[in-house]
C-alpha cells in the first residue's frame, strides 16, 4: 500500500488511539466545569455528528467579561438523499426549539442541521434523533458522508429506486464501532477488544468522502464535485447501471496552490447490482493511499491527480475482480430546483424555495410554524433538495388542497416571485457559528442578491436563471467553484469574485477579482451585466458568456484553477 509518509499528521495517532472514536468524549460531557471539550474530542466528536462551535459576535464581550467563549454545539442528522417522514420532521422541529436557536438548517448535502445545542443538552438531543429512526454518525468525520441523490419530484420512480440506492450505500459504508451507541445511547460497552471497522480499519479515511446519485437531466446533486459519483442510466423508464464519476471536490486554502477545487472524472460503467461493491472498492482505495501526512492534500481528489485515472480503474478492477465498463451516454440540462406544484405518478409534489435553507419564523413570515403545521396533516414525506430547498412530496389530491390551504394562509409564496438569480442561489451558514468563516455568507447574500438583482432589472435580465453562490471560506460547502458567479470570503466584507462556471455544473468557475468590497463586486458585475444583455447569443447562460468573451478561462480541470486569466 502507499500510505508511506514518514510523518504522519497528528489526526491519525489520535484516530488510531481513540479506541474506535470514542476517547474521552464521555468523560467530557460530564464535566460540571466547562461548557466545552477538549481539542481532542472536539476533532473526535465530528465523526459521531457534531461540531463544537462558539458564538463568534459575543467572543469580544465575553473576553472582556473574562468569560469563556459561548460554547455550543451544531448537530447534523445524516439522512441519505434527503428524505425524511412528517413524524421525523416534526421531531428535529421540536429540537431546534427545545434545545437549538429555534431554527432548523437544510444542508447543501440534504442533511439537517441543529445549531445552538448545549453540551448538556446534547445527548438527549441525540437519543430523542435515534429514537426517531434518524442517526448523526458519520455525518461529519473522515468517513463517508451523507449519501446524495436527485429529489426528482417528476420521476416517481425512477426516485424510489436511486433512493433506494443512496440508503443502501449510506447503510453499508456506516462506520461499525459501537461507540456511538455505547456514548449516546446508553448501549453495552465492548469490552472484549475485538471490535473492528472492516472497511474504515483504526484509522478510518485520510479525509472527509462524498458521494452523490444524479439522475439526468437534472443535475441538482452537483455530481462532479463528489469524492465519487453515480449518473443513473435509465432505459425504458428503468434505471439499469451507473456511471462512475471519480475524483471532484470544492474545498481549497487560501495562498495554497496545493490545493484546488476539482470536477469530478468519468471512469467508466457499472451494472446497478454492482454499485455498492464498486462504491466499498473506491472507498478502500482511497483509504489506503490517501494522503494521511497533510490533510490539506488528502482528499480523493488529490489521490487521482498523484497517480491518474489509468491507475485508478487498474487499481479498482484488481480489487473487483472485474473493469468497469465503457461510459455510457447521458445528458444534463440545469442543476437547480423546479418550484411550485408538480406532479409525479399518482401524486403532487410542492418544491418550496427556502432562502439558503434556513427554517425559521420571522416578522415576515413564520416558515417553521407553517411547515410544522403541514407536517401534522401530511401522509408523504419531505425531501431537502441540494440547493437547501424543501420538496413536500408524496401528496394526495386531497391532501393538496389542504396543504396548498397552509400555504396560503401562512403566505409561503404570496407576493414571492423570487428572480433567476435568487432562485438558484446558495450560501454556507458562515458567521456567528463557523469557526472557518472569514466573511458573512448566509446572513449577507439575501441582501446583496436585492442589489444584483436591481443592476440585472435595469438590463432587462431579472429573470435570466444564473447560478450564484457565496461561501465564508475556501473550504466549499456551498460548492461555489462551480457556479456562474461565486464569492469566496477573505475577510469581513472582502470576497474574491469567481466567474465562469457552467450551468449544468461541469466546469469551474476562476477567479476574475480579488478581495474587493461590496461597491467593487455591484460596480463589476453592472459592468458585465450591460454587455451580456446586449452581446449574449441566444439562449446562452451567463457562465458561458463570460467565457466566449474572455473575461475568464474555460476550466475543466482544477490543476488549471489557479493560473491567470487570459485578460
Amino acid at each position: 500500500m502507499a500510505n508511506d509518509q514518514k510523518k504522519l499528521d497528528p489526526m491519525e495517532a489520535l484516530k488510531s488511539d481513540s479506541q474506535f472514536l470514542r476517547g474521552t468524549i464521555e468523560e467530557g460531557l460530564e464535566d460540571p466545569i466547562t461548557a466545552s471539550i477538549s481539542e481532542n474530542d472536539t476533532k473526535l466528536l465530528k465523526f459521531h455528528g457534531s461540531y463544537q462551535q462558539d458564538d463568534r459576535d459575543l467572543r469580544d464581550e465575553r473576553r472582556k467579561q473574562k468569560l469563556e467563549p459561548a460554547y455550543q454545539f451544531m448537530l447534523r442528522v445524516a439522512i441519505p438523499g434527503g428524505v425524511a417522514t412528517p413524524k421525523q420532521w416534526l421531531s428535529v422541529d421540536e429540537l431546534g426549539d427545545k434545545y437549538g436557536d429555534q431554527s432548523i438548517k437544510l444542508t447543501t448535502r440534504q442533511a439537517f442541521q441543529l445549531h445552538g445545542i448545549l453540551k448538556w443538552n446534547l445527548k438527549d438531543t441525540i437519543r430523542t434523533i435515534n429514537d426517531q429512526l434518524m442517526t448523526t454518525i458519520a455525518a461529519c468525520g473522515d468517513v463517508n458522508r451523507n449519501v446524495m441523490c436527485n429529489p426528482n419530484p417528476y420521476q416517481s420512480d425512477i426516485h424510489a429506486e436511486i433512493q433506494d440506492w443512496a440508503q443502501r450505500i449510506s447503510d453499508h459504508l456506516s462506520p461499525r464501532t459501537n461507540a456511538y451507541h455505547e456514548i449516546w445511547l446508553d448501549g453495552e460497552k465492548v469490552v472484549d477488544g475485538k471490535e473492528e471497522e472492516p472497511i474504515y480499519g483504526s484509522t478510518y479515511l485520510p479525509r472527509k468522502f462524498k458521494i452523490g446519485i444524479a439522475a439526468p437531466p437534472s443535475n441538482d446533486v452537483d455530481i462532479f464535485s463528489q469524492d465519487l459519483g453515480f449518473i443513473a442510466i435509465i432505459e425504458n423508464n428503468e434505471v439499469v447501471g451507473f456511471n462512475v464519476v471519480v475524483g471532484g471536490g470544492m474545498g481549497s486554502t487560501h495562498g495554497n496552490v496545493n490545493t484546488y477545487p476539482q470536477v469530478g472524472k468519468i471512469a467508466g460503467y457499472c451494472r446497478k447490482e454492482d454499485v455498492i461493491d464498486v462504491a466499498e472498492k473506491i472507498v478502500t482505495i482511497q483509504r489506503d493511499y490517501g494522503n494521511r501526512s497533510d490533510r490539506k492534500n488528502a482528499r480523493f481528489k488529490y489521490t487521482i491527480d498523484r497517480y491518474g485515472l489509468d491507475w485508478l480503474k487498474q487499481e479498482l478492477a484488481d480489487r473487483l475482480g472485474w473493469a468497469l465498463e465503457e461510459a455510457k451516454d447521458y445528458h444534463f440540462d440545469h442543476n437547480g430546483d423546479r418550484y411550485g406544484w408538480v406532479k409525479g405518478k399518482n401524486r403532487w409534489h410542492f418544491t418550496l424555495f427556502v432562502q439558503n435553507g434556513r427554517v425559521k419564523d420571522t416578522d415576515e413570515v413564520q416558515l417553521k410554524t407553517a411547515l410544522r403545521e403541514i407536517a401534522h396533516i401530511h401522509t408523504g414525506d419531505f425531501r431537502l433538495t441540494p440547493n437547501q430547498n424543501l420538496v413536500i412530496a408524496n401528496v394526495t389530491a386531497q391532501k393538496k388542497k389542504q396543504i396548498q390551504a397552509l400555504i396560503d394562509e401562512y403566505g409561503l409564496t404570496e407576493g414571492k416571485h423570487y428572480s433567476g438569480l435568487r432562485r438558484n442561489s446558495m450560501a454556507c451558514v458562515a458567521f456567528p457559528t463557523c469557526g472557518l468563516a472569514m466573511a458573512e455568507s448566509e446572513r449577507y447574500l439575501p441582501e446583496l442578491l436585492d442589489k444584483i438583482d436591481a443592476l440585472l432589472e435595469k438590463e432587462g435580465l431579472i429573470e435570466e436563471e444564473i447560478v450564484i453562490r457565496m461561501s465564508g471560506c475556501p473550504n466549499g460547502c456551498s460548492r461555489p467553484a462551480l457556479a456562474e458567479i461565486a464569492f469566496i470570503g477573505k475577510a469581513p466584507g472582502k470576497y474574491n469574485l469567481y466567474l465562469g462556471g457552467s450551468f449544468i455544473g461541469d466546469r469551474l468557475n476562476q477567479l476574475y477579482k480579488e478581495n474587493i468590497n461590496e461597491e467593487e463586486i455591484l460596480s463589476t458585475l453592472d459592468e458585465i451585466f450591460q454587455i451580456y444583455a446586449k452581446e449574449r447569443d441566444e439562449g446562452e447562460h451567463f457562465g458561458d458568456f463570460v467565457v466566449r468573451k474572455g473575461y475568464v478561462d474555460a476550466v475543466y480541470t482544477g490543476l488549471d484553477f489557479h493560473k491567470e486569466t487570459t485578460q
